[in-house]
């Protein structure tokens, strides 16, 4: 599966099969909440946060193949990620774009 934020693929014909999507809602536990908040006090990266996107991107990038794997896709063209907050500490992600088949 070929995975591309650009609407196109160079020497490649594309049919388009439609819009593809996967999606997660990750937190983290209140431990980690915890020590989180305390280092918004000193500054400083949050890695348990940077982790839990990235495992929540991830997921979700996985979820989108899976759906175009579902319609015959070939790859999935012009990739998008979004994220919200749904609460303190909890996040989601979505990764969508366009599946495609070769011709």
């Amino acid at each position: 599966m070929i995975l591309v934020n650009t609407d196109y693929i160079t020497g490649k014909e594309l049919e388009m099969l439609g819009l593809v999507r996967g999606s997660t809602i990750q937190s983290k536990n209140i431990g980690k909440d915890i020590t989180q908040g305390f280092k918004t006090i000193v500054g400083g990266e949050l890695k348990a946060y940077t982790e839990m996107m990235n495992e929540a991107r991830a997921l979700a990038t996985k979820r989108m193949v899976e759906d175009a794997e579902r319609l015959g896709a070939d790859a999935v063209v012009n990739i998008r990620y979004a994220s919200a907050a749904v609460m303190q500490g909890a996040a989601e992600v979505i990764a969508y774009g366009t599946a495609v088949k070769f011709r």
